[in-house]
């Protein structure tokens, strides 16, 4: 990075997606990358602040996509790693109707299991605007957990802030087996991010008003609570903030919270004031909504200007 921006650390994989009907049947898919990490880069390039993203890809076309991909959205790799023993990781997707996507991940064995702490740019997080990480990364394998947590380490020794998405995905791990982890995580973080889904699969019983207070209980100062088209609620150095959202006709919720995620950051790392951090978060993701595919409907600065005011 040029400049003290957003760094992150964690899985990508190459996607191959059909928008109607089952996979076999297609005559052609739309190919493009998935993964938390690097959707919320692309998102905070789009919005012309620094980002990079790090990790591992396998040593072969899937990985070379990634890696391409991300730097023609003006994401820097060039602390990304090529695993010449493991593959790329594959998302499949299709839809048997508008409103019912499936997804298949082949990513045992995958470079993203690989992830270690070996891996880390120490002198790039220490020297990052923010550190941004997911618990959907932790819970690929042991190596990768332990990356995780020596990188918010490494962050919070630097000053750096560090921000958490929960994440959670039970095809990774029970909740049982996640819960004190993330848990650590999000009391090592400066900023955290939940949907309400992923906090109540992981224990947490208070009201949808009382989850934010909830976690910043843990350490953190600032929280969001994302609650899909209902909004968010968010909780920032001790301020309540309900965050609306916008009237948009939803297309698919791929990438949704890491479209808000992105637009939050992206503000907060040009020292926006929070009333309009939130407020860029739900317009990014009120786009991201309007397309199909993961990350495909990202905005930039001039778009988030045609949107309706939100409900």
């Amino acid at each position: 990075m040029s400049s003290p921006g957003l760094l992150t650390f964690g899985e990508s994989m190459a996607a191959f997606s059909t928008t109607s009907g089952k996979l076999r049947h297609a005559d052609t898919v739309d190919v493009g990358v998935s993964g938390a990490e690097a959707t919320v880069a692309i998102g905070v390039s789009r919005l012309g602040v620094d980002a990079a993203w790090t990790g591992r890809v396998g040593a072969d076309e899937p990985g070379a996509l990634v890696l391409s991909r991300l730097r023609e959205e003006g994401v820097d790799t060039s602390a990304a790693m090529t695993d010449q023993e493991a593959p790329t990781g594959l998302l499949l997707k299709d839809f048997r109707t508008a409103d019912s996507p499936r997804s298949a991940f082949y990513r045992n064995g995958s470079a993203g299991t690989r992830l270690c702490p070996e891996d880390l740019a120490e002198d790039l997080i220490r020297g990052a605007g923010a550190l941004h990480l997911t618990g959907n990364t932790a819970g690929l394998s042991d190596t990768a957990a332990k990356a995780v947590i020596v990188a918010a380490e490494i962050a919070n020794d630097a000053g750096v802030p560090f921000s958490f998405g929960l994440d959670y995905q039970q095809a990774l791990w029970e909740p049982g087996e996640a819960k004190d982890l993330l848990a650590e995580l999000v009391s090592m973080a400066d900023i955290v991010f939940a949907s309400e889904d992923e906090a109540r699969s992981l224990g947490f019983s208070g009201s949808t008003d009382e989850l934010a207070s909830e976690f910043a209980a843990m350490g953190p100062e600032q929280v969001l609570i994302m609650l899909g088209p209902r909004g968010a609620i968010a909780e920032l150095n001790g301020v309540r903030y309900d965050v609306p959202s916008y009237p948009v006709r939803t297309v698919g919720t791929e990438g949704a919270d890491d479209a808000f995620i992105a637009g939050y950051l992206a503000d907060f790392l040009t020292g926006a004031p929070p009333e309009r951090r939130v407020r860029t978060a739900a317009a990014c993701r009120a786009f991201a909504v309007s397309a199909p595919s993961e990350g495909k409907g990202l905005p930039d600065r001039e778009e988030l200007k045609q949107l309706a005011r939100p409900r």
